[in-house]
């Protein structure tokens, strides 16, 4: 509810009701849209395989089931439910094996492909790496704008620094009318020729 928000419900630019499965609020009000729904029956069917067409099969099966959903992802257009987002979404892939196999075994470049489509495919250790990089981007943001209140505080404290400085400046011309004033009605009360009391 703060830095993030699970299954924010959003209408589309057609009304059509979207859920993305997390939306990490960034600085400055963006979000980064990250998504986890993989399929990972092909893989697990890959890592049961006991022969080598069914270890093809199933490769072959994983493949298409990622690229397939990252072709989902990127048609659900997550990146334009939001005024501030970020221009792509992250797709994330919980299971490590089956990322890497997904990435080492692929005839094109699936990168590339998921890319091309503003998807960025990420593991648990990339997932990790880019949290901690938002993290770092929330303590900078912080940072800014405790100086930014460092700024401002400091502007209106030197602000009544120099009203005071003239305000005493004013005592103290008020201060010597008052002194002169004072003399002159000292002198002609008793220190000046033909005061009051020596009349």
């Amino acid at each position: 509810g703060v830095h993030y928000f699970n299954q924010d419900a959003q209408r589309d630019e057609i009304g059509q009701l979207r859920r993305p499965d997390l939306v990490l609020q960034l600085p400055e009000n963006r979000q980064l849209v990250i998504d986890s729904k993989v399929s990972l029956k092909a893989y697990e069917q890959y890592c049961s395989a006991v022969n080598e067409d069914d270890k093809r099969y199933a490769l072959k099966m994983h493949l298409q089931s990622v690229k397939n959903h990252v072709s989902e992802l990127s048609a659900k257009a997550y990146h334009t439910l939001y005024k501030n987002t970020t221009d792509f979404v992250i797709l994330f892939i919980p299971i490590e094996p089956a990322y890497a196999l997904a990435i080492m075994h692929q005839d094109e470049d699936l990168y590339d492909f998921a890319f091309r489509k503003r998807i960025i495919l990420v593991s648990v250790p990339s997932l990790l790496a880019t949290l901690r990089i938002i993290d770092n981007m929330w303590r900078l943001d912080k940072q800014n704008k405790n100086a930014e209140e460092i700024v401002r505080q400091g502007s209106a404290l030197y602000d009544k620094f120099v009203g005071f400085a003239e305000d005493m400046g004013l005592i103290g011309e008020h201060l010597k009318r008052s002194q002169h004033v004072y003399e002159g009605a000292m002198n002609k009360l008793s220190s000046g020729s033909g005061n009051l009391v020596g009349r």
